[in-house]
């Protein structure tokens, strides 16, 4: 009888041992699940805090993402001209620039035998980087080789084919030698705007002279797809006067003084 009882105190025995081992295996299965789970939460929170991270430059300077702007376009052809007086005129160098939402800069260029700059005429077909809230000003200033906060001052309006186009010299710069003079003329329907400067002349009508005869010389070779450029283009022909330019034989080097509107 003792033999029996001792037997089943042994089961018992080794039956709860067998339940306390499971017990302690289902308790560490449970604590790694935990484990896993918890270590892949702290994964998942690194990867989005490094992503976070890489926002925060853009954040802290409340700057947008920068954007494409203006490229040289080697391929494309030239779309405007000026037409010649004589044989003898120098050929500017021609730029074309490009800008992803669709906006077109030809500049034309000249300049001395020295390499210092004379002159320059822009043709800026606009697209949808063009801001309206820009103060036009300050893109002619820099294009006459100053600074953009440097002040203009209205000098005068010219007579060309484009209608009245207006001029700007430094502020101040009637005191001593007649400064470069750049002008603004832009049109709404199509989207253009005809910009530069001119520093040849010895006086200011001189300059005016110089700028309306480029302006009035100014031809489209080609449109593209823009018949509203085109036609822009032919009704500013019809208005289309001559430069005059006797004892000059070229139109950089003087010219007579152009119809004003407006003093200075």
């Amino acid at each position: 009888m003792q033999s029996l009882e001792a037997s089943t105190a042994a089961i018992s025995t080794r039956t709860h041992l067998y339940l306390t081992l499971a017990a302690f295996a289902d308790e560490v299965v449970g604590t790694l699940a935990r484990l896993i789970a918890y270590v892949g939460a702290l994964a998942l929170f690194a990867i989005l805090a490094l992503a976070a991270l890489g926002q925060l430059p853009d954040w802290r300077d409340d700057e947008p993402a920068l954007k494409p702007g203006w490229s040289t376009a080697d391929r494309s052809h030239p779309a405007f001209a000026l037409s010649r007086i004589d044989s003898s005129e120098k050929t500017a160098s021609y730029t074309i620039l490009r800008h992803p939402e669709g906006g077109r800069r030809d500049v034309m260029r000249w300049a001395s035998a020295a390499d210092r700059p004379l002159a320059e005429l822009e043709v800026y077909r606009e697209g949808g980087e063009f801001d309206v809230a820009r103060p036009a000003m300050m893109d002619l200033a820099v294009q006459m080789g100053l600074g953009a906060a440097t002040p203009l001052e209205q000098a005068g309006l010219i007579e060309t084919k484009f209608g009245p186009v207006a001029l700007f010299r430094p502020v101040g710069a009637d005191k001593g030698s007649p400064a470069c003079l750049g002008y603004l003329k832009r049109n709404e329907e199509p989207g253009l705007q005809i910009s530069g400067f001119s520093c040849q002349g010895d006086t200011m009508p001189a300059r005016r002279a110089a700028i309306a005869c480029t302006l009035n010389r100014l031809t489209l070779l080609t449109s593209g797809n823009e018949p509203k450029l085109a036609e822009l283009f032919a009704r500013a022909e019809l208005k289309r006067r001559g430069c005059d330019l006797v004892g000059s034989p070229d139109w950089l080097l003087g010219a007579a003084n152009a119809q004003l509107r407006g003093a200075l």
